[in-house]
């Protein structure tokens, strides 16, 4: 379904109606599609793993906790939050915001590479393990793979923390200053 999809809202509309995963699918409020800036291609792609509790009633990627941390460390980094697609590799809240299983992800990734082709965005930034693996694959070690671009289908991904670490581990944790670190990185790459 996703691959035929001609644009940006023909794809959001199928996607709202998905029902691939029934576990997800039956506790989900709403199918978080993504956000895009208003005009035209990306500067980059900030993708996530799932949409969690407050994503899941809003249906907006990164709106809670880890959402305003992102929201700040990227104003931080000289990004702008409005210039950048926000997505996610599995577009309904698993239970409990546990992490998607290997099949949920599977079923959910041709929304996913579907978005990527549509939106074309130059630079990836991959939040968290479960996004680092679907770009760079299942073996994939953060610690071994962060701080440098990544060519992956002719764009450049970064991995790195996602805001949820960095709010686990406090603001003087590595995960925060290595977010930080990372997007600081990023955003000179755009420059």
């Amino acid at each position: 379904m996703a691959a035929a999809a001609p644009g940006w809202l023909p794809l959001a509309d199928v996607a709202r109606g998905c029902l691939a995963c029934p576990e997800l699918a039956a506790t989900r409020r709403h199918v978080v599609v993504g956000d895009v800036p208003a005009g035209g291609r990306p500067r980059l792609a900030l993708v996530g793993e799932a949409p969690g509790a407050t994503e899941d009633e809003t249906g907006r990627p990164f709106v809670g906790r880890s959402g305003a941390l992102l929201d700040q460390l990227l104003a931080e980094a000289g990004l702008d939050r409005a210039g950048a697609a926000v997505l996610n590799v599995v577009k309904c809240r698993p239970p409990g915001n546990r992490t998607p299983k290997a099949p949920e992800v599977a079923r959910c990734s041709g929304w996913l590479r579907r978005q990527l082709e549509l939106l074309d965005p130059p630079v990836v930034v991959a939040l968290g393990l479960s996004a680092a693996k679907w770009f760079l694959g299942p073996r994939t070690v953060l610690a071994q793979v962060r701080a440098r671009p990544h060519l992956v289908d002719g764009r450049a991904v970064w991995a790195t923390y996602h805001p949820s670490a960095a709010i686990r581990f406090g603001p003087n944790g590595a995960p925060r200053a290595g977010l930080l670190a990372d997007l600081t990185a990023v955003a000179g790459s755009l420059s």
